[in-house]
C-alpha cells in the first residue's frame, strides 16, 4: 500500500487530545497534525521523536498534515494510521490473501451482532459466510514482541464476544492482528494491561474464532505486508 502523497520527515513536539499533534516541519515551522490513533501509543509518542506525516491540499480537511509514522532506532518504523491496516487488509483480501481466498464477495463496515460492525464480511458460493475483525498492532515493550491492546478497549472485548457468537452460530470468524511495525516477529495479547480482553480472547478461541496475525513493513514510501506471524 502506498501512500497517497509522498510523505516528509518532522519532529514530534507533542501528541494531545489523543488526535493532534504539534509537529515541527524540516523548514522551521511549527504545525499542528491529525493523528489517526486512539490508542496510548506507547512508545511512538514521545516528545522529540522522528516522525514522518502525509500533507495533504484537501480544502475540505482542516489539518493539513497527517502523522503516518515514527521512527523506531535501526531503520525500523512503526505506523501510527490504524486505519491503514483496514486499507491494507482490503487489498490483500482483493489479491487473495492466504488462508482467506476464494471469497468473491468483500463487504466492509457491515453491521452484526447486537451494536457491532464487522470490518469484512466475506462471501463466496458454496462457502459459509467469513466475519473478520482486524486490529492494528504497534505496542512493543519487549524486544521483537508485539502486544495489543495498548490500553483498556471495551470496544474490543464486545468485537470478541460478538465474534464468539458468530462461529457459534456455524458461521466463519476470523480475528486478524496486523502488526505494523518491522521490529517484531510474534503477537501476543497484553493481559496486565487489559485482563478483559485477554479472557474474552480465550472464550472467542474456545467458541471456535480463529486468530490469526500478519506482520507489515512501514516505509515512507508505503507500507508490505511480510506474511503470517505466530500469536503467543
Amino acid at each position: 500500500m502506498r501512500f497517497q502523497t509522498p510523505l516528509v520527515r518532522a519532529r514530534l513536539v507533542r501528541r494531545y487530545k489523543r488526535f493532534l499533534a504539534d509537529i515541527v516541519l524540516k523548514d522551521g515551522r511549527e504545525v499542528v497534525a491529525h493523528c489517526a490513533n486512539p490508542g496510548a501509543m506507547t512508545g511512538l509518542a514521545d516528545p522529540g521523536a522522528a516522525i514522518w506525516v502525509e500533507p495533504n491540499d484537501d480544502p475540505k480537511k482542516k489539518l493539513k498534515y497527517g502523522w503516518r509514522l515514527t521512527e523506531l532506532g535501526d531503520g525500523h518504523m512503526a505506523c501510527v494510521d490504524t486505519g491503514a491496516a483496514n486499507r491494507m487488509i482490503r487489498a490483500a483480501l482483493e489479491q487473495g490473501l492466504e488462508g482467506l481466498e476464494g471469497y468473491d464477495q468483500i463487504l466492509p463496515e457491515q453491521k452484526y451482532g447486537e451494536a457491532s460492525r464487522i470490518d469484512f464480511l466475506l462471501r463466496g458460493v458454496g462457502r459459509a459466510e467469513a466475519y473478520v475483525e482486524v486490529k492494528s498492532v504497534t505496542l512493543s515493550r519487549t524486544a521483537g514482541l508485539a502486544e495489543f491492546p495498548d490500553t483498556v478497549t471495551a470496544r474490543g472485548t464486545r468485537h470478541l464476544q460478538e465474534l464468539a457468537h458468530v462461529a457459534q452460530a456455524g458461521a466463519r470468524a476470523v480475528l486478524l492482528y496486523v502488526v505494523q511495525r518491522s521490529d517484531c516477529a510474534h503477537v501476543s495479547v497484553a493481559r496486565d494491561i487489559d485482563p478483559a480482553y485477554a479472557a474474552a480472547l480465550e472464550d472467542a478461541r474456545a467458541a471456535g474464532v480463529e486468530i490469526m496475525a500478519l506482520g507489515a513493513r512501514p516505509a515512507p514510501e508505503g507500507i508490505t505486508l511480510t506474511g503470517p506471524l505466530p500469536v503467543v
